[in-house]
C-alpha cells in the first residue's frame, strides 16, 4: 500500500541525533589514519568513470555515486559509518604484494588476481558477471593480457562466486583449461541458500544493502562490508576440485596454495588460503575490518562464533609467522607480522567474547534482548576500529547467539502463544486509547528523542490501521532519524528502506540471486526440496500423486510422492508403477524448477513424459511460488 503522507522528501537530522553524532566525533579516535593509508597502498589505477552497465544498458554498479563521501561528515550520518564508507568506497586496482593484485570498489566484495606461470588465478569473482569482467579488464589494462588459468571460491556466499562467467567460461572449465577450486560442501550450500528461502532472503537483502535507495548524506552511504550489491547477472560454474582438509596443498599454474578449512564460521562452507611462496594469507571473510554477522539481517542459519574464534586461533598458529600480508574478500589488507598477529588476535577475541559472555548470561537466566542491552565489549576491543559494528552489530549478534542455543522462546509463558503482529497491534492500539491518541503520544516521544519507543508504538498503529496517514508519516520520520544515528550500515539501510516503503511504496528486490545458473546447479535432491517448499499444503490435502524420475546419464531413479500436502522423494527402488515417468539427464532436470510442468514445455526442455501427464498439471496447480515484493513494514 502506498503511503498517503504529505511528503516523500528526506528530512534533516533532529537536534538530538545531530548532538549524538557530534559527540561520537569527539569520542572516537578519528586521528588514527592508518586504515586510510592501508586502503590506498599499492594503487595502480582506477576505472574512470567507475560505472558498469549490462548489455541492455541498465547500470548494475556505480561507485561514482558515492563521490559525496569526500566531503565533511553531515549531521545525517553516524561519523563512524561515514569513515568506514569512505574507506570502502576507495576503488581501483591495488598491488597487495608482488604477484597478488586486488580490484576493490567494483562490487560488494573484492576480486583477487594471483599471477602464475602463464596466467592468473582468480579468487572470488564478485557478485555479477558484468562487474567481474570490468575488474578483469582493469587488471589487464595495467598488468597485461594474461589468461585466466584457475578460479577459487573461498566460500558459498553469492558475492564470492556469481561473477565467474565474467572471467571464464563453462567451456574452458569443461575442457580442463580452468580448474575451479572450492571448499567441501560448496555447491550444496551455495545453491540451497539462494533457493530454499531465496525469495525472502533476497527481498530482505533489498532492505539490508539499500540498493534501491538514493545515494547521499540523507540516503544510502554504504553497507559497512562494501557499498552495496551489484544488480547484474548472477552466474555459477560448479567446482572441479574440492578442498576437504586443512593442510591440503594444491598448485594451479605454478601458484602454490595451502588451505585451512573453516566450515560453519562466516559461511557453512568456507576456507582460508595461504600462499607460502608469496608469504600472503587470504582470510576469506573470517577476518575483515568490521564485526561481521552471526545472523545476517537478510536471514540465514545462525553462525557459530565459538567455531569462528577457534579457527582464527588455528590460523594464527598455522600461518602468522610465515605471513607478511593478510588480505580478505572485503576491505583492505594488513601488512607486517606484528600488525597481522594483533589484527587476527583481536578478531579472534571479538567472536570468542560475544559467544562466551552470552552463554554466561544465558546461564544466569538473561534473555537475548536483555543481554543485547547490557553487554559491552572490553575497552581494547571497543577502541579498535576493526571491531565496530558496521555490518554485524553487538546488539543483533548477541541475540543471534541466544537464538543459536535457546531458540525463539525465552521461557516466559506470556511469549509462548502470542497474537500475530496485526492482531496484537489492534489490541494494543485499542488499550492505549485509539490510533489518534497513540500517534499524539508517539509524537511527544519522537520530539524528546525516544525514537525506539516511538517506533514500537507507531508500528502497532500501522499494523492495526495501515491507512492511518499520520501514523505512517511519523513512523517514516522515526525510522529516518534512527537511520541517521546508526553506526551499522545495514541497520541504516533497513531504517531508510522502511522510510522509503512508508513514504513511496514497495520497491521490490533489486538483486535476485536465484538465477538460471543457480537453478541449473540444483542437484536432484535440492531440486525436489525446492519444489516441496512451494507446495500449498491446504490446497494439496486431497491430492495423491506419484512421479518417477529417471536420469539417463547417471542411471539414478527417484520417486516423488505428493500426499497429505507434502511432496517427498526417495531414491529407493519402488514396487508400484508411478502415475507418470519423466526421463531426462541430470543437467536438464532443473527445468522442473521453473514451474511449467506442461508436457510440451517439458519436452522443449528435453524431458520426456510417459503415463498420465495430467498429474503434472495437478502438481503445478498446487505450487505456490514466493512473492519477491512482499511488504515488510506494513501488514
Amino acid at each position: 500500500m502506498t503511503s498517503s503522507s504529505s511528503s516523500s522528501a528526506s528530512k534533516p537530522a533532529q537536534p538530538f541525533i545531530a548532538r549524538q553524532n557530534a559527540a561520537l566525533r569527539e569520542r572516537l579516535p578519528f586521528s588514527d589514519t592508518q586504515d586510510f593509508q592501508d586502503a590506498a597502498r599499492g594503487l595502480l589505477g582506477r576505472r574512470e568513470p567507475n560505472a558498469v552497465t549490462a548489455q541492455d544498458g541498465h547500470v548494475v554498479w556505480d561507485n561514482d555515486s558515492y563521490s559525496f563521501l569526500t566531503g565533511e561528515v553531515p549531521e545525517t550520518v553516524n561519523p563512524s559509518l561515514w569513515r568506514q564508507s569512505q574507506l570502502v568506497a576507495e576503488q581501483g586496482l591495488f598491488e597487495v604484494v608482488e604477484g597478488i593484485y586486488q580490484v576493490r570498489g567494483l562490487d560488494l566484495s573484492n576480486v583477487t588476481f594471483v599471477e602464475g606461470t602463464t596466467g592468473i588465478v582468480v579468487i572470488d569473482p564478485l557478485l555479477s558477471t558484468e562487474t567481474a569482467a570490468a575488474a578483469l579488464a582493469l587488471y589487464r589494462e595495467h598488468r597485461g593480457e594474461r589468461p585466466v588459468t584457475g578460479v577459487v571460491y573461498t566460500h558459498s556466499h553469492v558475492d564470492h562466486f556469481a561473477g565467474v562467467k565474467g572471467v571464464t567460461t563453462q567451456d574452458d572449465v569443461d575442457a580442463g583449461r580452468v580448474p575451479v577450486l572450492a571448499p567441501e560442501g560448496f555447491i550444496e550450500h551455495a545453491v540451497a541458500e539462494n533457493v530454499y528461502a531465496g525469495t525472502a532472503m533476497a527481498r530482505r537483502a533489498a532492505y539490508m544493502y539499500g540498493a534501491a535507495l538514493a545515494r547521499g548524506p540523507q540516503g544510502q552511504v554504504g553497507a559497512g562490508l562494501g557499498q552495496t550489491t551489484a544488480t547484474g547477472t548472477v552466474s555459477l560454474i560448479a567446482p572441479t576440485l574440492e578442498i576437504t582438509t586443512t593442510g591440503q596443498e594444491e598448485t594451479v599454474d605454478g601458484v602454490r596454495m595451502v588451505f585451512q578449512m573453516a566450515p560453519d564460521t562466516e559461511a557453512p562452507s568456507e576456507m582460508l588460503i595461504h600462499f607460502p611462496d608469496l608469504r600472503a594469507l587470504c582470510t576469506a571473510e573470517d577476518a575483515t575490518h568490521t564485526l561481521h554477522n552471526l545472523l545476517t539481517l537478510r536471514g540465514a542459519v545462525v553462525r557459530d562464533p565459538h567455531n569462528w574464534s577457534r579457527y582464527l586461533t588455528e590460523t594464527i598458529d598455522l600461518f602468522a609467522d610465515s605471513t607478511d600480508v593478510v588480505f580478505a574478500s572485503h576491505h583492505w589488507p594488513t601488512w607486517g607480522q606484528e600488525n597481522i598477529k594483533r589484527f587476527l588476535g583481536i578478531q579472534r577475541d571479538l567472536y570468542g567474547y560475544l559467544h562466551d559472555q552470552t552463554l554466561r548470561l544465558i546461564n544466569k537466566g538473561w534473555t537475548g534482548t536483555e543481554i543485547a542491552e547490557h553487554l559491552q565489549l572490553p575497552p581494547v576491543l571497543e577502541k579498535t576500529w576493526s571491531t565496530h559494528g558496521y555490518y554485524g552489530s553487538v546488539s543483533h549478534n548477541l541475540k543471534a547467539v541466544y537464538q543459536r542455543y535457546m531458540g525463539w522462546f525465552d521461557g516466559n509463558p506470556a511469549h509462548l502463544w502470542q497474537h500475530t503482529p496485526t492482531e496484537a497491534a489492534k489490541r494494543y492500539v485499542d488499550f492505549m486509547g485509539g490510533a489518534d491518541t497513540v500517534v499524539d503520544k508517539a509524537r511527544a516521544s519522537f520530539e524528546s528523542g525516544d525514537l525506539r519507543w516511538a517506533a514500537e508504538v507507531l508500528n502497532h498503529v500501522v499494523f492495526a490501521r495501515p491507512d492511518h496517514a499520520a501514523a505512517r508519516e511519523l513512523l517514516a520520520d522515526t525510522y529516518e532519524q534512527l537511520g541517521y544515528g546508526a553506526e551499522n550500515g545495514t541497520w541504516r539501510n533497513f531504517y531508510l528502506s522502511g522510510t522509503a516503503e512508508l513514504r513511496q511504496g514497495q520497491f521490490g528486490t533489486p538483486t535476485v540471486t536465484a538465477s538460471a545458473d543457480i537453478i541449473a546447479n540444483l542437484s536432484p535432491r535440492l531440486l525436489f526440496d525446492a519444489l516441496a517448499v512451494q507446495v500449498n499444503g491446504p490446497k494439496a490435502w486431497d491430492e495423491h500423486i506419484t512421479i518417477a524420475v529417471a536420469l539417463t546419464d547417471t542411471g539414478e531413479e527417484y520417486r516423488l510422492r505428493l500426499a497429505n500436502g507434502v511432496l517427498t522423494h526417495t531414491a529407493a527402488p519402488q514396487r508400484d508403477a508411478a502415475d507418470v515417468t519423466l526421463t531426462t539427464t541430470s543437467r536438464r532436470l532443473p527445468a522442473l524448477a521453473l514451474g511449467n510442468l506442461m508436457p510440451q514445455a517439458l519436452a522443449d526442455a528435453g524431458i520426456r513424459t510417459d503415463g498420465d501427464t495430467s498429474v503434472l498439471e495437478r502438481l503445478a496447480a498446487v505450487l505456490d511460488p514466493g512473492d519477491s515484493d512482499f511488504p515488510i513494514v506494513t501488514p
